[in-house]
């Protein structure tokens, strides 16, 4: 399961709504606030970025799938992009064009087909690429 930002964030609120015993204070809190903050910061980086990330995500898997349709006998209908451009919605229909990409990528590897498979992998890059967040960089270095 991948966490939505409003998981993290309902999960940050419920970590540090009520003061925990005494015996985790300290060194315990210190840490705990620690890691609220860093997946507070991560969250901010996918509220901002996300939607982008995924619109751009599902364009290019379409254009892969719709280039291999008739190569591979696909049968096309992928969804479009929903007209409320929430995360949730986006990724209702990234997680179906991901599927199809993913048999698509498993046809070309039976096939041998080194330039779509390449091609497939470039994206699979581009993928990671926009999804990425940033982690902040250590105190003290």
């Amino acid at each position: 399961m991948t966490p939505s930002v409003p998981d993290i964030l309902v999960g940050n609120f419920l970590c540090m709504a009520e003061p925990g015993p005494p015996e985790q204070q300290g060194e315990f809190m210190a840490g705990k606030v620690a890691v609220v903050a860093l997946l507070s910061l991560l969250a901010a980086q996918e509220a901002e970025r996300g939607a982008a990330a995924r619109v751009t995500e599902n364009a290019a898997i379409r254009e892969i799938l719709i280039e291999a349709a008739a190569d591979y006998g696909l049968e096309g209908g992928w969804p479009a992009d929903p007209v409320e451009l929430t995360i949730s919605g986006l990724d209702r229909v990234n997680a179906t064009l991901r599927q199809a990409l993913i048999s698509l990528h498993e046809a070309a590897e039976a096939r041998v087909d080194t330039g779509r498979h390449d091609r497939i992998l470039r994206l699979y890059a581009r993928m990671a690429e926009l999804r990425r967040l940033d982690l902040p960089p250590l105190p003290g270095r």
